[in-house]
């Protein structure tokens, strides 16, 4: 699992580290029972303190993303599919944001946005999967 922190962003270092885990547990890079990276590691990696590893990976564990087992490590719990769909919306709700921004300032209006959204909706069903553009 790869983490980025961005030190500019105004959010709290352990608040993106559980972010990140989140988003990679919905999209599926990381799978129910797979361990996250050790405390120690993953701070230096992200020159961070390790308490602050620490707090990231309490955190999951209260929300009920992850379970810590003593001596073993955090792992990802196997009942955290109530936070995939929440994830997974909220990614896209993202990025449908961003191109309605784009059709704002290309003055396209709705009906024409939610026709080119169908079409290219057909487009992705016709083709396999693999040869997606």
């Amino acid at each position: 699992m790869f983490v980025q922190i961005n030190f500019k962003s105004g959010l709290p270092v352990y608040l993106q580290i559980v972010e990140q885990v989140k988003v990679a547990a919905a999209a599926g890079a990381l799978r129910a029972g797979e361990s996250l990276p050790s405390i120690r590691p993953l701070a230096e990696q992200l020159r961070v303190n390790r308490n602050t590893v620490a707090k990231a990976y309490t955190e999951l564990e209260q929300q009920g993303i992850v379970e810590s087992i003593p001596g073993k490590g955090c792992f990802l719990k196997a009942n955290n599919t109530p936070y995939r769909r929440e994830v997974r919306q909220q990614m896209l709700a993202e990025v449908i944001d961003a191109a309605l921004v784009q059709a704002h300032h290309l003055q396209i209006d709705q009906e024409d946005f939610i026709s080119l959204m169908k079409q290219r909706m057909k487009v992705f069903e016709q083709k396999p999967s693999s040869v997606k553009e």
